[in-house]
């Protein structure tokens, strides 16, 4: 009785913050200003850029409440130093009382790791070794090291279950083959994060442990009936979004068993399955829209309007800043056309605002 409780009132409180947070952040409360469309579509892209020093374009759009946040690659990145104050500088371009800015990189381990430092192994180093401690403190360690240079989500950890062969057994990038291997490992890691106010993100749903080729550069097609997808692929995306992982990463793969086309366009697979069947009810990130699997779709500003629709939160232009920007417009104008409505919008904001408010 005590557990239902407890849970029942965790999930009011979280139903509370959604809707206090759906008004509005600190400082948009205290104008009393609804936010415009041009806010409420900008605070759904993560925006990329070249360089390691802040575009004003971004600043521009932090300050006007018109960005989620950034994403850092290498190519951003010159010493610690300087990803201080780059990361400082985002947080900084905030008007007065406003929510932190989502600053995110890929920080895996193994062979994907953007910041110098922790994590020293890859998943399948951790995977063999089993152990919820480990992983729990690689998480820890994880997270001190991202905090300490300003950035507050890491786009990990992984939780495809790998199969014989494929891409990301060749790569290290999975925990393991077994699937109650994978949910162990990416949940001690995530929670280890957690504990130093790092948010996790599970991807990439729902599965791409059989891919066999580099998602990013081609159209991988997991071809597993439902039962198989649901009963091994799965299993760790229900597991975290019990354990309330704050992030859900969407593939760029093909699922016939589901829909035709990638996974991040897809409303059966964003919606019906991950909200659901798997009940996940953090924030949603499209995988990055500027690959070269995503561009076949048309202009950034269909493919934001494809994902949003297919109800994806946050919309990840990883590579220019002018695609983030193109699909912020694209956003605007699908509301006016109406492919979308601004409940659409808000309902998305709400949750990444939820975030956001999180990472204080």
């Amino acid at each position: 009785m005590r557990r239902a409780l407890t849970r029942s009132l965790v999930a009011a409180v979280a139903a509370a913050a959604i809707v206090v947070v759906a008004l509005g952040s600190p400082g948009e409360a205290k104008s009393g200003k609804r936010p415009s469309l041009a806010q409420l579509a900008g605070q759904r892209i993560v925006f990329g850029f070249d360089g390691t020093s802040a575009p004003q374009e971004i600043l521009d759009r932090i300050h006007n409440r018109e960005a989620a946040g950034v994403i850092l690659y290498g190519r951003n990145i010159s010493s610690r130093d300087q990803l201080r104050a780059l990361d400082q500088a985002f947080q900084n371009a905030r008007p007065p009382h406003d929510l932190p800015v989502l600053i995110m990189t890929d920080q895996e381990g193994g062979l994907v790791k953007r910041v110098d430092g922790p994590p020293y192994r890859s998943p399948a180093q951790i995977g063999q070794i089993d152990s919820k401690k480990v992983a729990r403190s690689t998480g820890r360690a994880t997270g001190r090291n991202l905090r300490d240079v300003g950035v507050n989500v890491n786009l990990a950890p992984v939780v495809d279950v790998a199969r014989r062969g494929s891409e990301m057994e060749r790569l290290g990038r999975a925990y393991s083959e077994d699937k109650d291997v994978v949910t162990a490992m990416a949940g001690a890691f995530a929670r280890g994060m957690a504990e130093r106010h790092v948010a996790a993100t599970a991807k990439h749903f729902p599965g791409l442990g059989a891919a066999q080729l580099d998602e990013d550069r081609n159209m991988n097609v997991i071809s597993y009936t439902t039962s198989q997808l649901r009963h091994i692929d799965e299993v760790p995306y229900k597991s975290l979004a019990r354990k309330r992982v704050p992030l859900v990463m969407v593939s760029t793969a093909e699922y016939p068993a589901f829909a035709s086309g990638p996974a991040l366009f897809s409303h059966r697979i964003a919606t019906r399955e991950l909200r659901r069947y798997i009940k996940f009810h953090g924030v949603s990130i499209t995988d990055d829209l500027e690959t070269p699997v995503a561009s076949n779709y048309g202009s950034p500003a269909q493919r934001a309007v494809m994902s949003a629709r297919a109800g994806v939160d946050l919309l990840l232009f990883a590579q220019t800043t002018s695609a983030g920007d193109q699909a912020a417009g694209g956003l605007v104008d699908a509301v006016h056309n109406h492919q979308l409505t601004r409940h659409d919008l808000e309902r998305s904001v709400a949750r990444i605002k939820a975030l956001r408010r999180s990472l204080k």
